[in-house]
């Protein structure tokens, strides 16, 4: 016999963790698709150096290869995706004569990264992205659609108070080479300042002095970093220090997405502008973003994204920057599940189940489980043939709203008696208005 051991950091659901994760997929797509966003598919393999050119951890990517192959196999120059971005600038590339621009698509689908299997990470997890792609230029306005979007899906998800942080690359990059620094010292001040919230400052502090920063520079940079206030005045702050044209881009830049995010009707008390963000892939060329929850710090971003101006380069000469934002949400259901902030749902999709009270009668059971279901209520019919007790034991595990009964007595009357679970209350309903009797009831529960 086969021995039954799970692999680590590849998920899978009982059915009502996967019942709300389908409900949790439902809410996104409808918010994507409300902001105009069309959906696309991309194969989960791509070209390794496709993965590898632009920002992904070769530590992290998974190689794909047949378990025999031939001589020829080209399976080794191939891998998983790693994350839905990199894939995207192929796919604009690659078809770019045949699509419309501004190209506004969303994607679900899942992503592997051989990360370690701890505190929530997956190996394997569903990313559901959305992303605006320009051809030539693309408006800074698409930045302040991202966060709303993602304030209307969490809104509706009902996951508790949380807080849109954003920053703008130009910003870190434009005061960070003010020091001196050239690019590749001023993506490692930049990757070391994105962990300053899990490793503190001190470790921070550190490793700026072995990019060979003063001490009196890597002060002033941190001071800069933990710049803390309203966002009106965070904008003051950064307004009022001199800095070199990408700076003051970048400030400018965050001033006209913060704007346009008020005039789209996101509450300032959702979202903040915050200098630690710093997104460490280097392919994010301005606006960025990190979701958190305010009373669960501890499950860390929830939603992330950013602009980039140049992804398609490695494919394409023409320009087409782009702006997006991404939920790992494999990842984040089950923390938001296990901190009690989402609560499993009863493990059924059919609110209605009819019993088999005596087997000389399923004729009738199956038709009225057949008129319900073309009705569109979802509908189970206990096919086994087991005392009543048992059937309601069923019921009640699984959670159905209603139990549909019937024996000789209601089936000479032309009746059926209808269980409401929740109280134990009994309705009898003739058959011949069964649909529009239990629509209503179900109506009425909810």
């Amino acid at each position: 016999m086969a021995k039954i051991q799970s692999i680590s950091g590849f998920p899978e659901f009982l059915p009502a963790e996967q019942i709300a994760f389908n409900h949790a997929i439902a809410v996104i797509r409808k918010h994507y698709e409300r902001s105009g966003a069309v959906p696309i598919e991309t194969p989960a393999i791509e070209r390794s150096s496709t993965l590898l050119a632009k920002g992904g951890d070769d530590k992290e990517i998974y190689g794909l290869r047949r378990l025999k192959a031939d001589g020829g196999d080209d399976a080794k120059e191939l891998a998983l995706h790693f994350d839905l971005t990199v894939p995207l600038a192929r796919y604009v590339a690659q078809h770019q004569r045949r699509l419309i621009f501004p190209f506004r698509r969303y994607q679900i689908q899942p992503v592997w990264r051989g990360e370690r299997a701890q505190a929530g990470r997956y190996r394997q997890f569903y990313q559901c992205d959305m992303d605006v792609i320009g051809d030539g230029s693309l408006s800074l306005l698409n930045d302040a659609e991202m966060p709303y979007v993602i304030y209307q899906i969490f809104r509706e998800l009902n996951i508790g108070k949380f807080l849109i942080r954003m920053n703008n690359r130009k910003i870190l990059k434009g005061f960070l080479s003010g020091f001196g620094l050239d690019d590749g010292r001023v993506q490692d001040a930049i990757n070391y300042i994105d962990a300053i919230e899990k490793v503190g400052v001190e470790k921070v502090n550190a490793n700026l002095l072995n990019l060979g920063i003063s001490t009196d520079a890597v002060e002033e940079i941190l001071e800069f970093f933990s710049q803390t206030g309203s966002n009106d005045e965070i904008l003051t702050f950064l307004s009022q220090k001199t800095g070199n044209e990408v700076y003051t881009t970048g400030v400018s830049e965050l001033k006209q997405v913060s704007m346009a995010m008020k005039n789209l009707g996101v509450p300032e008390d959702y979202f903040a502008l915050d200098l630690k963000i710093a997104r460490g892939l280097d392919y994010y060329t301005g606006t960025i973003y990190e979701t958190k929850l305010i009373d669960h710090p501890n499950i860390g971003s929830i939603c992330s994204g950013g602009r980039y101006d140049e992804l398609t380069g490695l494919f394409t000469t023409r320009k087409y920057p782009g702006v997006g934002v991404s939920i790992g949400l494999t990842r984040l259901l089950p923390l938001l599940i296990k901190a009690g902030v989402i609560q499993l749902p009863a493990p059924t999709v059919a609110p209605v189940l009819i019993t088999s009270l005596q087997s000389k009668h399923i004729d009738s059971y199956l038709s009225y489980g057949a008129l319900l279901r073309a009705g569109g209520i979802n509908t189970e019919i206990y096919l086994e043939e087991k005392k009543l007790g048992a059937q309601m034991k069923y019921a009640n595990k699984k959670g159905f709203q209603l139990v549909v009964l019937a024996g000789d007595d209601e089936i000479e009357k032309g009746v059926l008696l209808v269980k409401l679970m929740q109280t134990g209350e009994q309705i009898e309903i003739p058959v011949a208005t069964m649909l529009e009797s239990i629509s209503n009831l179900l109506k009425n529960k909810g």
